[in-house]
């Protein structure tokens, strides 16, 4: 069985132009990147819910700020997606991904359970260390500076760790390098409070959740500080509606973060990656997901080899899709495609995401140098034409790394495209290829229809 959901990233409308340097950028003015990102932000939750009329069954999002260049958009997946939830029905909803170190661990457990509530349990939960500083020094600071890898890469394992007690859990406590939790110092002397978990129905004693205190008049303004009263557990709501969480996933590039997925029992994300490196991730995942014993949030032991339809477990892969649609002149399309190619990898490929593109036993690119758009189709990680030839490619990966069952999530959006024109790929792509895929996979699975009614009176 094959899963097919899309990606979106938010890249701007605005046409592209190339500066005496060579670097490919959006044509506009700081007003006009401010008015694309308003358009791309209603793009976004439009395509949301087109992919849920044409029976994608994932919607994908990232998370990014600040960027007028013209390569993503997306501050907020969680938002956007709440608002795709109410107007959807059967796709789940995820994130590649949420970048955990630029929130308090507590706020995006209680909005991403936010979404999980809405959609009625269609959340699939992306976590992700980040990688750029400008994002990462302005909402990471203190704790978490992308600069420095190792001490964010611990703050990003603390979180994930409160992230699953809030959760998981109906009343806890945190007690870590980055994080207390509550602060030891938390006065709490509320008398409903102290009725509530002195009742016998909370499930939790008083003394579990306060540490009852001397009066101290000098404490604070009112009754609840005016005591040496402090709380010792925090209670967070809403918990997700899956039990007993949401599925976690997480982008995945390098050995060490492969493995501690693995470990865990998260899906992997592989974006970009030509299909003899995509085959030995892979390899490493389900080697790695063996020796931990198959860790599942469910319990449910060992997964189909790539991906596992029933179980929704294992790791999914994408690609930049482009196809001539009827009437379209090929090479007219083929040079917008490169050109959009090119404003995205002019800005990633200094982050050093070239080593991404070598093949498995290729030596990895100078990130220094541009990464052509050339380069991209040859590594089949941009498809581009028919749908018979679009769908051959995909299949490509599918056979080439030895999936059982398959994931994949096409990539329609892109720099200089109208919302309409993306809009069209993804009805063309669901009517010509989607069925081709179904077809050499032993049929797409069919979400359920989960979502609510909020019209209805209850």
């Amino acid at each position: 069985m094959i899963e097919i959901g899309v990606f979106h990233n938010g890249a701007s409308d605005l046409p592209v132009v190339h500066t005496p340097s060579g670097v490919a950028i959006n044509d506009g003015n700081l007003a006009e990147v401010h008015e694309s990102s308003q358009r791309g932000l209603v793009a976004q939750i439009r395509q949301g819910i087109l992919a849920d009329k044409l029976g994608f069954n994932y919607f994908f999002m990232t998370e990014h700020h600040f960027q007028p260049e013209g390569a993503e958009f997306s501050p907020n997946p969680l938002l956007a997606e709440t608002a795709i939830a109410t107007r959807t029905r059967q796709i789940r909803l995820g994130q590649a991904a949420n970048i955990v170190t630029w929130w308090h661990p507590i706020r995006i457990a209680e909005q991403a359970a936010m979404l999980d509530v809405i959609s009625n349990g269609r959340l699939e939960f992306g976590i992700g260390r980040g990688y750029q500083p400008r994002e990462a020094e302005v909402f990471g600071w203190p704790f978490a500076t992308i600069q420095d890898q190792e001490r964010n890469r611990a703050y990003y394992q603390e979180a994930y760790e409160i992230l699953m007690k809030a959760w998981t859990q109906p009343s806890f406590s945190h007690h870590g390098q980055f994080f207390t939790i509550p602060p030891v110092f938390t006065r709490w002397n509320h008398q409903q409070t102290i009725a509530y978990f002195e009742s016998g129905k909370a499930g939790r004693k008083l003394e579990e959740v306060l540490s009852i205190g001397s009066p101290d008049p000098y404490g604070g303004a009112n009754p609840v500080m005016q005591s040496s009263t402090v709380l010792k557990e925090l209670q967070v709501f809403p918990q997700p509606l899956q039990r007993p969480h949401p599925q976690m996933w997480e982008p995945l590039t390098t050995e060490r973060s492969i493995k501690w997925a693995a470990e865990r029992g998260l899906n992997g994300y592989f974006i970009v990656e030509p299909n003899s490196r995509l085959k030995k991730n892979v390899e490493t995942f389900y080697r790695e997901a063996e020796k931990a014993g198959w860790p599942d949030r469910l319990g449910r032991g060992s997964l189909k080899y790539g991906w596992d339809a029933e179980k929704r477990r294992g790791v999914l892969t994408g690609r930049y899709i482009h196809m001539v649609l009827p009437g379209q002149n090929r090479e007219r399309e083929l040079k917008r495609y490169k050109e959009a190619l090119e404003v995205q990898w002019d800005y990633y490929g200094p982050f050093g995401f070239a080593s991404v593109l070598a093949d498995a036993n290729e030596e990895k690119l100078d990130p220094a140098k541009k990464v052509p758009p050339e380069l991209l189709l040859e590594k089949e990680v941009a498809l581009f034409g028919t749908p018979a030839e679009v769908s051959a490619q995909i299949m490509r990966i599918k056979e080439s790394c030895g999936y059982e069952d398959f994931a994949f999530n096409a990539w329609f959006e892109k720099g200089g495209f109208q919302g309409r024109e993306i809009e069209d790929q993804m009805q063309y792509f669901a009517e010509e290829v989607k069925p081709l895929l179904a077809r050499a996979c032993g049929g797409q699975v069919q979400n359920p229809a989960l979502g609510l009614d909020f019209e209805a009176r209850r």
